[in-house]
């Protein structure tokens, strides 16, 4: 066996069956819990003045979605990590009264492993 190469041939529909997968929607899901669960810990509450306690943290969600992606524009599994609360953009990105927490992209950014 000495001198021979291993060969290798990618098939793009078994490459699209693999990102189509039940295995890779599962990994997305994971680390998309991951994300959130972080998330919620990281989540300001509020303090005694703030009207909806405890909202914004209880409003993180997570959904796997098929969206088109790539030049191929071919639908794919896509993992979404969101917050339902109707602030929340501002809360990420703060006002000009109000510092950004920047909560998801720490969350991401610690937590999609």
């Amino acid at each position: 066996m000495a001198g021979r190469q291993a060969r290798f041939k990618m098939s793009t529909r078994g490459v699209g069956q693999l990102l189509n997968s039940e295995m890779i929607q599962g990994e997305l899901l994971r680390r998309a819990e991951i994300i959130k669960g972080v998330a919620e810990a990281i989540s300001p509450v509020g303090g005694p003045g703030d009207p909806h306690p405890g909202v914004y943290k209880a409003s993180w969600y997570v959904k796997v979605v098929r969206k088109p992606v790539g030049r191929s524009q071919k639908k794919r599994p896509v993992a979404v990590v969101g917050n339902s609360a109707y602030y929340a953009r501002w809360v990420e990105y703060g006002t000009e009264k109000v510092h950004p927490h920047h909560v998801l992209l720490r969350a991401a950014q610690a937590g999609g492993r």
